[in-house]
């Protein structure tokens, strides 16, 4: 038996509704804040991805699935979106055509690292790219959408938004070199990626899981110490902004982002129920990716939702299937009928499904475990009456019997009182 790759699942049928319902309300939420979907290829040149995320990260390191194809290109299956949709921003000059552009994305990323809990080597995000402002309110209003979709998804008493600045060009200089003379009196503490990271890009040393790595920087320096008044003004603004979206956070000085492309901005949502991998989402300002990508020198924030995380921590999807079940008696002429009001239901966009051949109680059975919420009902004296009977699988209203003529009628009204779309 040939099984899945370790690490890549199937997403098995009781399990996609909540994948669909979560998409659904991706592209609700989004739409209200002037979000459009942009859909990326899964492959790109490798050289994107050591341009856009940094040679010197975990993921470009270690993590990416990297090979020369049939043409010799250097090519890698994409392990984050954002260098991706801003690729595609530049190659296709959206942003001459709106100097404001806000994208999302939804799909499989890739990255090859030992699985986990709601951590796999094929994993899926939803990602949002804002490009084109570089004021604090886009960030407030960016991080905003992200706690929308999370407490839609989750509530929001299960919600920590933790925020920090990574501080600019200007004053993120003068921070490194502080926190680098700590590292080094704490250099015999620290894990060997971290010794080397501690000359190349000292952030990353904050961000390392390794507990030993975890103590040595306790009593380092914080980067909001160290900020310039123009970054200072701006992280100020943020957050005052996010309180006047209704939004709960928590500064965290120790936050950075595994990706090396972050400027000011950064934050992370992270849930109950995951442990000690908790965050379910994070991103940040990222000024100066457009411009290393060849790109027009404009700002832009962004932010990656993991789905499989986010799906962990949910419960059964609170939508609903909308549409119905017809149960016909096992008779030629009756499967016949049944099969012409199928035909009906569906061309009135109504889902409709029957298995035929079964016995009226298996019928009902399958009926149920699918979720439709009302069964129509048909046998030789429903067709000889010209009538169907009805069945509100919640039980609440009684079954009852229609005039065949009345039943689209009667199947829409239904389920608008169920509050679902017909």
């Amino acid at each position: 038996m040939i099984n899945a790759i370790r690490g890549m699942n199937d997403i098995l049928p009781d399990e996609a509704a909540k994948w669909r319902f979560v998409e659904d309300t991706t592209r609700r939420i989004f739409s209200l804040y002037g979000f459009s979907e942009l859909r990326p290829p899964v492959m790109e040149r490798t050289e994107l991805f050591l341009r856009g995320i940094g040679d010197d990260t975990d993921v470009v390191e270690k993590q990416m699935y990297t090979f020369t194809d049939k043409s010799g290109d250097l090519v890698s299956l994409r392990p984050e979106a954002t260098a991706c949709v801003l690729r595609a921003v530049i190659e296709h000059g959206l942003l001459n055509k709106d100097p404001i552009v806000k994208l999302y994305s939804i799909g499989p990323m890739f990255r090859y690292e030992r699985p986990q809990k709601g951590r796999y080597r094929q994993f899926h995000q939803i990602n949002a790219e804002r490009l084109g402002e570089d004021g604090p309110l886009a960030d407030a209003e960016t991080l905003a959408m992200a706690y929308d979709l999370a407490s839609s998804l989750l509530g929001k008493e299960a919600l920590v938004m933790e925020v920090n600045s990574l501080g600019c060009k200007a004053c993120r200089p003068v921070f490194k070199e502080a926190l680098q003379q700590f590292l080094a009196s704490r250099q015999d503490s620290l894990c060997e990626d971290c010794r080397r990271r501690m000359h190349t890009n000292p952030l990353r040393v904050l961000d390392c899981k390794v507990p030993t790595c975890k103590e040595a920087v306790e009593g380092a320096p914080f980067i909001e110490d160290h900020l310039c008044d123009d970054c200072r003004t701006h992280y100020g603004k943020v957050l005052t902004g996010l309180s006047t979206f209704g939004v709960r956070y928590e500064k965290n000085p120790r936050l950075v982002r595994g990706l090396d492309y972050y400027t000011r901005t950064t934050f992370e949502i992270a849930a109950a129920g995951l442990g000690s991998q908790n965050a379910i989402v994070g991103g940040g300002r990222y000024d100066d990716l457009l411009s290393i990508l060849d790109g027009p020198a404009v700002g832009g924030i962004g932010f990656a939702f993991g789905m499989e995380r986010m799906i962990m921590l949910m419960g059964e999807p609170r939508e609903k299937l909308a549409g119905c079940f017809v149960v016909a008696q096992a008779e030629p002429r009756v499967e016949q009928e049944a099969l012409g009001l199928i035909s009906e239901l569906r061309s009135a966009g109504i889902r409709a499904e029957a298995a035929f051949g079964k016995s009226f109680k298996a019928q009902m059975r399958r009926a149920d475990k699918a979720g439709y919420p009302i069964c129509v009902i048909m046998g030789e004296d429903e067709i000889n009456s010209s009538t169907l009977s009805v069945k509100d699988m919640s039980g609440h209203v009684p079954q009852r019997t229609i005039e065949r003529k009345a039943v689209l009628y009667e199947i829409k009204s239904m389920l608008m009182n169920k509050g679902e779309n017909a």
